[in-house]
């Protein structure tokens, strides 16, 4: 049993109080888990693209205060009534895709998209409604589900996940969404053995998918990034081929065409751009080109493509998560990095302090950084 079961916690955390400012570190008040729920004690969490997207105020699902954070990794304090999925002590990662396995999503076997959370997730609350998060006297919303920058976060018990207490949560936190999202949606995608491949944006995401694509022995992989540092990048995870879009003198997607006979079999966009995703349709091969959307765009913003491109066989799909069932997959996940089969440890270029949160976001800004692991502050972190 926790010595603070029961009780409101008091910690650090880095709170968002508007779009488009730098975070503040605070003292906030964390309350204890209710039915259903578990409070986490955060040691280690990626700092993520969308963690930025949503500070930035394009998310239409943005709310503020808030405390971000979605890539976490950490020991269970306390659990509330009728949890019985994990238990004090356990090693976790939050999961902002939940999976309850009883919804129709979660039943259907054609998805990992579980509907038990995810209206009350995307307003910033919990299941019932509420917050557990106070600061300075005012409620502070959720994020994603997780809030992983806080040092104490509650979750729903349908967002997270025990994993091997042997797995380093410095690094395993990170398949809390960008390695799993890029490498998932590779690997679940039928038919990719063997293949020619295509990667649009060559960040986490990107190059988790290059090395999906290099467990499936796909025959080419092109990636495709305007920052010419991405070659090497992308070379190391398995990348056949390297194009910066802005040394070419005509299209990208002309290009591609005449480099693999025709078009590719699978492509990926990683970018949130929509003029990039049309591109990565585009040079899909005639008949039966696949292009994934994985990347998130702004608020508002649409696709679009002349509807003969879908007519002569190319397929528009997109994926969450890479597909993954976080409670049902990912500890699997976990064992493939102890084994060596995944890459995670490569990722970590970058580390930082709570305190110095704001410098990691500069760091993901500056391009040479593919993820920054943010250490939370407690002494006892392994």
């Amino acid at each position: 049993m926790s010595s603070t079961e029961g009780k409101t916690i008091t910690c650090k955390a880095a709170v968002a109080w508007e779009a488009g400012k730098p975070l503040s570190i605070e003292t906030v008040e964390v309350a204890p888990p209710r039915d259903g729920e578990v409070r986490i004690k955060i040691l280690y969490t990626g700092i993520c693209h969308t963690d930025d997207y949503t500070l930035s105020g394009k998310d239409s699902e943005g709310v503020f205060p808030v405390i971000l954070g979605h890539e976490g990794g950490g020991v269970v304090e306390s659990v509330g009534a009728g949890v019985d999925n994990v238990k004090v002590g356990d090693h976790v990662i939050p999961l902002y895709t939940a999976e309850c396995k009883k919804c129709k999503f979660c039943l259907s076997g054609k998805t990992n998209l579980c509907g038990a959370v995810r209206a009350t997730q995307g307003k910033g609350v919990m299941p019932d409604g509420t917050v557990r998060f106070t600061c300075k006297g005012k409620e502070v919303f959720h994020f994603m589900g997780t809030s992983t920058f806080s040092q104490y976060t509650v979750v729903s018990q349908y967002s997270v996940v025990a994993i091997d207490p042997a797995a380093s949560l410095e690094k395993s936190c990170l398949l809390g969404c960008g390695i799993t999202t890029g490498y998932g949606a590779a690997v679940k995608t039928p038919g990719i053995e063997g293949s020619t491949v295509a990667v649009f944006g060559i960040g986490c995401v990107g190059l988790s998918i290059i090395q999906g694509a290099r467990a499936k022995n796909c025959s080419k992989i092109i990636a495709i990034d305007v920052n010419p540092k991405k070659e090497e990048w992308a070379k190391k995870f398995g990348a056949t081929d390297f194009i910066n879009p802005t040394e070419l003198k005509g299209s990208v997607v002309d290009h591609l065409v005449e480099m693999t006979d025709g078009g590719l079999d699978f492509t990926f966009d990683a970018t949130g751009n929509v003029h990039v995703m049309r591109q990565a349709l585009e040079c899909c091969h005639k008949g039966w080109g696949v292009c994934n959307v994985i990347g998130v765009a702004p608020a508002g913003a649409e696709i679009s493509t002349r509807p003969f491109q879908l007519v002569t066989g190319r397929v528009w799909k997109g994926s969450a998560f890479g597909g993954v069932k976080g409670r049902t997959e990912l500890p699997g996940l976990v064992a493939d990095y102890q084994s060596g089969k995944l890459w995670v440890d490569q990722f970590v270029t970058h580390h930082q302090p709570l305190e110095k949160i704001n410098q990691g976001f500069d760091d993901m800004h500056a391009g040479d950084c593919i993820r920054c692991v943010v250490n939370m502050g407690f002494n006892d972190a392994p």
